[in-house]
């Protein structure tokens, strides 16, 4: 598996194999990307995660071992992060780099070897996370240069600056794990919710730490981080952040030289379809009479580049607009907005696919500027677009590939959809009749949800009606069938103007047709 990749595993428990002689830990996440509090945090000083879900099993040879109890995990939970750290050299001088996970049959489900390794110290190796009502593997590969504690602070652990505990006496570590294949899953034992509340997350003193079977009567050993020691090689300087360091601790800077910082990646704009101004300026509302009434119509804004950036769009009306993106390589495509603490949301784009093509929704804030990092390997263009944009879809069949933002203006109808890809199909409806705020979209309402080839056909209401594609790695066709007259007054002009918005703006730069 590529960095990227992910694919379906089992939902039963799984042994997860992480090699060469790192520190293993496991955060376990909400929807909001944070754990719940130093309970969901799985390391060698609290090896059972109280629900019993997930457990530090020790280390043999160089290879940690954790399990995850796939059908035990909390409902709550969503995503289980492993996470691996070294205690004094970084990421690329570990040999062998890997992350793999075995069926309780030893049947090796999903591995991922990491070949891009730097500088880092703490890296989020993969993570297992739910999705249509099962759940995948992701090869991650995201490294930390600040180590253990900025990795576990950005997943919402407050690192206490307290002195390190006292090392506990050692117990007999279990015998080493043999080869994989095969094993038996023990049964999980009972956990004991701890009587006291979780001592704090803290920065402890280097060195080695013997495995420690939990005790369920005494409180879990606070998280500790490794002290940075000295370093024998240069790390490049990491970039300044926009927002000040997390508190409420100090991290000490190891005493090292960074490498110059690279070259910057020359960027040009590549002309607008409209328009060959820079960035666009919001132009008047569609009226709100007739079939379209939703959002602001602006110029669209095109930009052209290659490889990982940074986008920065300025002047842009408040509210969803539609982020278009096409790429030309084979390696892993992703694409997330940025907060105004310069913290990535929640991911818009997650592909293998090889030359990447789609749109999606994305929301701009309330001051105009949108920012988007886009991880990308080549040349690629993007435009901005206002929702007016969207393909319309008609009782002619629309063929594409990829996700894609579909606008239904007319009555009730049924929408059919062949779907020729291996991967997820998610689709979901925006209801905009009677939503009356433009700078949000009303809630999504997700009426497929799929893995493989498939047809489906799901009740269209009236229109105005945006259905998005939000994930369809591969080619599709739709049209409407059973196509209905409105219900309310017709307003041939207002039908005409979404036409019209479309064609102004151009088709895109692949074929629909």
């Amino acid at each position: 598996m590529i960095k990227g990749g992910n694919a379906f595993v089992p939902t039963v428990p799984l042994r997860v194999a992480v090699r060469n002689g790192l520190d293993v830990s496991a955060l376990l996440l909400t929807e909001q990307g944070r754990v719940r509090g130093d309970g969901d945090i799985v390391f060698h000083g609290a090896p059972v995660h109280p629900s019993g879900a997930v457990r530090l099993l020790g280390d043999a040879h160089g290879t940690a071992w954790l399990e995850a109890s796939l059908t035990a995990v909390e409902d709550e939970i969503v995503r289980v992060l492993v996470v691996g750290s070294t205690e004094g050299g970084a990421m690329r001088n570990v040999h062998g780099l890997s992350v793999e996970s075995f069926a309780p049959d030893g049947t090796s489900v999903a591995r991922y070897e990491v070949t891009d390794a730097g500088g880092e110290t703490a890296m989020v190796l993969a993570e297992l996370y739910r999705r249509a009502g099962g759940w995948k593997f992701r090869a991650v590969g995201q490294g930390y240069v600040n180590g253990l504690v900025g990795l576990v602070t950005d997943h919402g652990v407050d690192v206490a600056d307290a002195p390190p505990a006292p090392a506990a006496a050692p117990v007999q570590t279990p015998a080493p794990i043999q080869t994989p294949v095969p094993f038996q899953v023990p049964a999980p034992a009972p956990v004991q919710a701890p009587a006291a509340a979780a001592a704090p997350f803290q920065v402890p003193a280097p060195g080695p730490v013997p495995f420690q079977a939990p005790a369920p009567a005494a409180p879990a050993a606070p998280f500790q981080v490794p002290a940075p020691g000295p370093v024998p090689f240069q790390v490049p300087a990491p970039a300044p952040a926009a927002a000040p360091a997390p508190a409420p601790f100090q991290v000490p800077a190891p005493g090292q030289v960074p490498a110059p910082a690279p070259a910057p990646v020359s960027m040009q704009a590549a002309p607008a379809p409209v328009s060959a101004q820079g960035p666009p300026q919001p132009a008047p509302e569609v009226p709100a009479a007739g079939h379209w009434s939703y959002g602001a119509v602006f110029e669209p804004y095109a930009q052209s580049g290659r490889d990982n950036d940074v986008i920065t769009v300025e002047g842009l009306p408040p509210g969803p607009v539609i982020f278009e993106l096409a790429i030309r390589g084979d390696g892993y495509t992703g694409l997330w907005p940025l907060t105004r603490f310069n913290k990535e949301g929640d991911n818009l784009i997650s592909s293998c696919e090889e030359n990447y093509r789609g749109r999606v929704l994305t929301q701009v804030p309330g001051s105009g500027r949108l920012r988007l990092k886009l991880k990308a390997e080549g040349p690629w263009q993007l435009r901005v677009l206002p929702v007016a944009a969207a393909t319309r879809l008609t009782e002619e069949e629309l063929e594409g590939g990829g996700p894609d933002v579909l606008l239904h203006t007319g009555g009730t109808a049924d929408l059919v959809i062949q779907y020729r890809g291996d991967d997820y199909l998610k689709v979901n409806f925006y209801e905009l009749a009677g939503h009356d705020d433009p700078t949000a979209l009303p809630e999504e309402e997700n009426v497929v949800s799929e893995v493989g080839k498939r047809r489906e056909a799901v009740p269209l209401p009236e229109g105005p009606v945006i259905v998005q594609l939000e994930y369809a790695d591969g080619p599709w066709r739709a049209r409407l069938k059973g196509l209905q007259p409105r219900s309310g007054p017709s307003n041939d002009d207002g039908m005409a103007s979404v036409t019209d918005i479309r064609t102004a703006q151009g088709r895109s730069w692949w074929s629909r047709s």
